[in-house]
């Protein structure tokens, strides 16, 4: 069996500067971090073929594009056996954005993202169709303030080099 990629400084950094801004260029990357851009090249393709880096994604406001409401839902199924079948009928539902199969009370936790509640009961309507589901409970988001990645590296490694 192949040994896990193992993380040093640099990776760390590097991931830390990318997800604070993944449109910076490798060779800016290379300058704050005093090594040459071949070598920021060669660490990113070693996280990538490792898979820690699992793409490039673009991030973007969906209130912007009309969809106000941000929904949770804890969906419990009739069965254990129904997560995969449950799992696959809701990737056909694009208003749904995240899923997870959980522990504790839910079977599925999921968040949709609609353009008003009009739109979130059919939406509802479409997920609690599904015969292996049991039945939802549906929570709003009133406001989201919290949405970062997980940090690799120290808040007080970050702003230093955030500020060279």
């Amino acid at each position: 069996m192949a040994k896990p990629y193992e993380l040093d400084d640099l990776d760390r950094k590097i991931l830390a500067l990318l997800m604070e801004n993944a449109k910076r260029p490798y060779t800016d990357l290379a300058a704050k971090l005093f090594v040459s851009g071949g070598t920021i090249h060669v660490r990113m393709n070693k996280l990538i073929a490792a898979g820690i880096v699992k793409g490039q994604t673009l991030e973007v406001d969906h209130t912007k594009l009309g969809y106000d409401v941000t929904a949770f839902l804890g969906v419990y199924l009739k069965s254990s056996g129904e997560y995969a079948p449950a799992a696959e009928y809701l990737q056909s539902i694009q208003e749904i954005v995240s899923a997870h199969y959980t522990t504790g009370v839910y079977s599925i936790f999921l968040k949709v993202v609609c353009r008003d509640t009009d739109h979130l009961r059919r939406v509802l309507q479409r997920i609690q169709q599904y015969e292996g589901i049991q039945r939802t409970e549906t929570f709003i988001s009133l406001e989201e303030s919290i949405n970062r990645p997980v940090q690799v590296i120290s808040p007080d490694e970050l702003a230093d080099l955030l500020n060279d």
